[in-house]
């Protein structure tokens, strides 16, 4: 079963400095029947105007997942991390027992456009942890690229969770497939593009909840981008 979540529907915010959509309940955004999907918990599309950002502020008990579309993004912590998250660039950190951070776009005439995932960890209490690794268009372009597991296999960074979160670009024609096993269940976020899913269409910003299907086929109809989540 396939049952999509509109772009337009999602939660939306314009704070003059930030437009932001929420594929899941978030902030002032709240919809009983969106509070995320298994273990996805918000998906959160960010526009980030020159010179603004997101001051410090704590997390706990939360895998987020940064992964910027346009422009830079600026990233301190109490960790003592400080790092530029650009385009290919996916950054995870794990708040777990607590940390603080910031998220700035340091560019004074470029916004910076990302998604901010949080997906839920398997215990509460881990201790936070910090990891950023770079895909370039070429390892994502015509097949599923793995970007994030429990294991940090193929090169991906690290979350402490049973899920796979799987990055790709594919050109109007082409398509790829991917096995779901039983007891699983995914979601698949199209960040740009026109594809479909096992015959459902999907346009920018348009999401998927899949359960139920054992196996996926993925064809785009133009220049698409999209992240794909399987999860326990």
């Amino acid at each position: 079963m396939i049952t999509v979540r509109k772009s337009g529907d999602r939660g939306h915010a314009d704070h003059g400095w930030l437009l932001t959509y929420h594929t899941f309940s978030f902030a002032d955004y709240y919809d009983p029947q969106q509070m995320g999907w298994g273990k996805l918990r918000v998906i959160n599309e960010d526009r980030v105007q020159p010179g603004k950002g997101f001051g410090t502020h704590s997390h706990r008990d939360m895998e987020i997942i940064s992964y910027v579309l346009e422009g830079e993004l600026q990233h301190r912590d109490s960790m003592g991390n400080g790092t530029v998250i650009r385009p290919g660039d996916v950054q995870r950190m794990s708040a777990g027992t607590g940390v603080q951070h910031s998220e700035f776009n340091p560019s004074s005439s470029t916004l910076v456009h990302f998604l901010q995932i949080w997906i839920e960890p398997e215990r509460p209490g881990i201790e936070p942890g910090y990891e950023q690794k770079f895909f370039a268009p070429e390892d994502k372009h015509g097949r599923l690229q793995l970007v994030a597991s429990r294991d940090g296999r193929e090169g991906g960074v690290t979350i402490h969770q049973d899920a796979d979160v799987y990055a790709s670009l594919l050109s109007p024609g082409e398509h790829v497939s991917h096995q779901v096993a039983t007891g699983r269940s995914a979601y698949l976020h199209l960040v740009k593009g026109a594809v479909r899913v096992n015959g459902t269409q999907l346009g920018t910003g348009d999401g998927a909840k899949i359960a139920s299907e054992r196996e996926l086929q993925i064809a785009a109809s133009e220049d698409s981008e999209l992240l794909l989540f399987d999860m326990a």
